[in-house]
């Protein structure tokens, strides 16, 4: 994902827009994932009405769910209607009744051997275990038991700012803050210039707010599963039609590789 949300399907003639990063292999994290997809928004608005939903069930109070809050703001960056939001809020709290949708993650392997966790947000799980099969199998990967892929990984609040280099000053106060790590375009290889600061999931809200008192714009943030170590790639092409056909599931919320592409 993205969707990040990851909602919509682009084609390789945009491949641009898909950065998998060594360090930050998430699928499609820079800013410019969010142009050019007017005509996918619907597909992108349905994921991220149903992240909200799950979030909800913990409660539908954003300020005190941080989990709810967190998914209303990602869904805000991509301009999720406010009725859709309140829709999905209480649907998720049951007072719409119907399906109640479940989050699972997957762990498999893509073509090539390559390591992938997936977020799967559905309201049917056969029909989400079906469909990644499919796309899997057409691809020559498989899913894979508990474990078999998430020790690759670590999960990590990840917050790219709208900043080619940070101060000095400016790093040692989010070091202080608890960043656990903190790259510039160059080592995080955002492309278009950038920062992405890594944080423990439990300081992610923390590291945001001294971002904010630093008056320090931010791109996007999400809290991700990040590769610790990624893998170069032979077959680029092959492996962004996988990624494509990945991102065009439904019940895909978000995936997460260690190609580095």
């Amino acid at each position: 994902m993205i969707f990040s949300i990851k909602g919509a399907k682009l084609g390789l003639s945009n491949k641009i827009i898909h950065k998998y990063m060594s360090g930050h292999s998430k699928w499609a994290t820079t800013k410019r994932r969010k142009e050019g997809v007017d005509a996918k928004k619907s597909a992108n608005f349905t994921k991220l009405a149903n992240v909200i939903a799950v979030a909800a069930r913990s409660g539908g109070d954003p300020e005190t769910n941080f989990k709810l809050r967190m998914a209303i703001d990602k869904a805000k960056e991509f301009r999720l209607p406010k009725e859709n939001i309140d829709r999905a809020v209480k649907k998720g709290t049951g007072e719409l009744g119907g399906e109640q949708m479940e989050e699972i993650i997957y762990e498999a392997y893509g073509p090539a051997g390559l390591a992938l966790v997936m977020e799967i947000v559905t309201d049917n799980k056969n029909r989400a275990a079906s469909e990644v099969k499919h796309v899997l199998n057409k691809y020559g990967g498989n899913l894979a038991g508990p474990g078999a892929t998430m020790w690759m990984f670590d999960h990590r609040g990840v917050i790219t700012l709208d900043k080619e280099k940070l101060t000095d000053d400016e790093e040692l106060a989010l070091i202080d803050a608890g960043a656990l790590d903190i790259k510039t375009d160059s080592q995080a290889e955002l492309g278009d210039g950038g920062v992405t600061v890594y944080t423990a999931p439990d300081q992610f809200e923390n590291i945001k707010k001294k971002i904010a008192e630093l008056n320090i714009p931010i791109l996007e943030s999400n809290i991700e599963y990040v590769a610790k170590d990624s893998v170069k790639v032979s077959n680029e092409e092959t492996i962004l039609k996988f990624f494509d056909d990945l991102e065009a599931l439904d019940d895909v919320s978000n995936f997460y590789s260690n190609a580095d592409l």
